[in-house]
């Protein structure tokens, strides 16, 4: 509260100006903004901060010697590279991107030229694009991999669906920490049938067809992969496939 004082000085003269300060009280303000304080403490309800959720490759680390040994059920080779015309200049869609080519063969590659035609006999190299869902749908190289990993994603979803009901916890981080410890689990579940995933990238392929590629392996769910290098026989693969498929 504030307060004038006046003050004579003293001594009182005749036609003297009496003088007057001012004091101001700053105790009931200080008790109002700690209450102010304590209730906005009491009543906000606190955000959980958003955080983009990784899924980590397994412990399983894939060796080369365990690659040559993977079922061919389950191995799938994907070999990045760019779009080009009969020119070799790279392709560009709309917004001046490369266009970004995944070819890909399941199983173990074979090159055999029985014919001596320069051509290899049964080339599974085939060629797919980075291209989404239209809507819920898989498109490209997503459809090939979804397929593949189809018993743990769906498996997942089941859980995916009982964390959104908060089945396993009404408190939101005890829901998102057993989801997510559920999912690890199927993931890396050899009961399932589970594809090994080899990333292999020509010297032409973009830094965004490789992101990519890692892209698909988390929203495919897929726990085994890795990066690897390109070698005589992908090259071969990928000639005779333009061979067999010129460029216009």
């Amino acid at each position: 509260m504030a307060q004038i004082e006046q003050s004579d000085g003293g001594k009182k003269k005749k036609g003297a100006q009496k003088k007057m300060s001012i004091h101001v009280d700053f105790t009931p303000m200080v008790d109002m903004n700690m209450l102010l304080i304590t209730f906005f403490m009491l009543c906000t309800t606190m955000i959980k901060s958003q955080t983009l959720t990784i899924s980590l490759p397994s412990n399983e680390k894939v060796e080369e010697q365990q690659m040559n040994k993977a079922k061919e059920s389950e191995a799938i080779t994907l070999i990045l590279t760019t779009e080009r015309n009969a020119n070799g200049e790279v392709k560009k869609d709309d917004a001046g991107r490369p266009m970004n080519v995944v070819y890909y063969y399941e199983g173990m590659p074979e090159i055999a030229d029985t014919n001596g035609d320069g051509l290899i006999d049964n080339n599974k190299l085939k060629a797919e694009k980075f291209l989404g869902n239209d809507g819920k749908l898989q498109q490209g190289i997503r459809k090939i991999l979804h397929d593949r990993n189809l018993q743990v994603l769906s498996k997942i979803e089941k859980e995916k669906a009982r964390w959104r009901a908060k089945e396993f916890s009404p408190i939101s981080a005890v829901n998102d920490s057993i989801y997510q410890a559920r999912a690890r689990e199927i993931r890396n579940d050899s009961t399932l049938t589970r594809p090994v995933v080899i990333i292999k990238a020509t010297p032409e392929a973009s830094w965004e067809s490789l992101i990519s590629a890692l892209d698909e392996m988390q929203i495919n769910q897929i726990s085994r992969y890795q990066i690897d290098n390109i070698n005589q026989v992908d090259s071969a693969l990928i000639l005779d496939f333009l061979k067999k498929n010129p460029k216009k």
